[in-house]
């Protein structure tokens, strides 16, 4: 995937929503991107993302312990844009279409941005805002990994298809 992302990691501003582990952001952070806030809703998965984060020294990470929603609603009123993020939210919930949707409806991403939304091979199509372009869909095993070009906020949802 960080292939397919190139030299748009360099110098990103990185949203991690379902961070886990962290993972996701931290590889970012390895690659030249500017900073990285890390969401999880899990106290166990906290724990270990903050241990992660500590352990790497990895300073340009903050890591919030909030519900996905209330995370993006405490960035907008921050003023807080992003240009590259991560979905991978429990696999079969509906939650990339839905995070999707809330993080357009916030307006915290930046014109040109990147998402990689990440579910379950097998999970059906779900709705992202209008004007996000797919650019790649994989699969790889059990799991399935899309990328989507975010050109501007604002917008009604389309359908991407299951792949």
């Amino acid at each position: 995937m960080f292939g397919i992302l190139g030299d748009r990691v360099d110098g990103a501003s990185v949203l991690d929503l379902f961070a886990g582990t962290g993972a996701m952001a931290l590889e970012a952070l390895s690659r030249g991107a500017a900073e990285a806030v890390l969401v999880e809703s899990s106290p166990e998965a906290f724990a270990s993302l903050r241990g992660n984060v500590e352990g790497l020294g990895a300073e340009e990470a903050v890591c919030l312990p909030l519900d996905y929603r209330e995370a993006i609603r405490r960035l907008a009123s921050k003023g807080r844009r992003f240009s590259l993020v991560f979905l991978d939210p429990p696999y079969g919930r509906g939650l990339v279409g839905r995070s999707a949707a809330e993080i357009h409806r916030a307006g915290i991403l930046s014109p040109g941005a990147v998402a990689v939304a990440e579910r379950a091979a097998r999970d059906p199509g779900e709705s992202v805002p209008e004007g996000w372009e797919e650019r790649t869909d994989r699969r790889y095993g059990d799991t399935r990994i899309t990328l989507y070009d975010i050109p501007a906020p604002g917008g009604k949802p389309t359908t991407v298809g299951p792949g």
